[in-house]
C-alpha cells in the first residue's frame, strides 16, 4: 500500500476525524478558573498495514493565565515547581502555547485527508473542558478540535484491558510505565498514544475493521 493510500485509511478510519492525543497538568479540576500548567500533544499516523501508529510530540509549559487559581495540592501531586528557573525561561502564555500545537495539528489534518481533529486522552473530559476553555479565553476562532467529541482511554482500557487507571492498563497492554516519570504532560501523552494505538490496532487484528474491505475500497474508488 502506498503512503497515500494509508492516508485515505485513515481518514476512514474515524470519520475523517484524526486522533490526536493530548494531556495537560493542571492547577486543579476546575476549568474555567484553574491554571493549565503544562499541555502536551501526540499526533498519529496509519501503517501501510492500518496499523495506528504515534507520529509527533509536541509539549509545552505555560504561565497561568491572569488570576488563574492553583491549588498546592495539585502542584504536590505533579511535582511542578512554579519557580524552577528553567520552567520560567520556557513557559509560555496559553495563547502561545495553543498555537504551537494547532499549527501541526492541522497540517496534521491536511495531510491525512481528514477534515478534523478529534481529541484523545486518558479521563478524555477533564482535558476537553481545559482545552476548550483555553480556546475560549484566548478568543481563538480555528480550533482544528471537535467541541465535544473525544476518544477516552480509560473508558476503551476498561473494556479491553480491564484497567482504568493509566499505569495499570498501559502494563495490560505490555506498556512499559514508570511511575516516577508519571504526571508530566509529555510522558502521559505518549504513553496514552501508545495505548490507544495498542487498543485500536487489536480490534483491527481480531477483525473488527477489516483492512482488505477498505483497500478494496480504494482500488474501486
Amino acid at each position: 500500500m502506498s503512503e497515500a493510500s494509508a492516508r485515505d485509511l485513515m481518514a476512514q478510519r474515524f470519520r475523517s476525524y484524526l486522533p490526536v492525543v493530548v494531556d495537560m497538568e493542571t492547577g486543579g479540576f476546575d476549568a474555567q478558573q484553574d491554571a493549565i500548567l503544562e499541555i502536551a500533544a501526540v499526533t498519529l499516523s496509519m501503517d501501510p498495514e492500518g496499523n495506528l501508529i504515534p507520529d509527533a510530540t509536541y509539549a509545552y509549559h505555560l504561565e497561568p493565565f491572569e488570576g488563574a487559581n492553583i491549588e498546592q495540592s495539585a502542584l504536590d501531586f505533579t511535582g511542578i515547581k512554579l519557580d524552577d528557573p528553567l520552567r520560567k525561561k520556557v513557559a509560555l502564555s496559553e495563547a502561545e502555547a495553543l498555537g504551537e500545537i494547532f499549527r501541526p495539528v492541522r497540517k496534521a489534518i491536511k495531510a491525512n485527508n481528514c477534515t478534523r481533529a478529534i481529541l484523545v486522552g486518558h479521563n478524555a473530559a477533564f482535558d476537553h473542558g481545559f482545552l476548550n476553555a483555553a480556546v475560549n479565553r484566548c478568543g481563538i476562532k480555528r480550533n482544528p478540535f471537535h467541541p465535544f467529541s473525544s476518544f477516552d482511554t480509560a473508558t476503551l482500557s476498561g473494556l479491553v484491558y480491564g484497567q482504568t487507571v493509566l499505569a495499570r492498563a498501559c502494563r495490560a497492554a505490555g506498556i512499559e510505565f514508570d511511575n516516577s516519570s508519571a504526571h508530566s504532560a509529555r510522558y502521559d501523552t505518549e504513553r496514552t498514544a501508545e495505548l490507544f494505538c495498542s487498543i485500536v490496532n487489536r480490534f483491527k487484528d481480531l477483525g473488527g475493521w477489516n483492512l482488505a474491505q477498505r483497500e478494496q475500497g480504494l482500488e474501486e474508488d
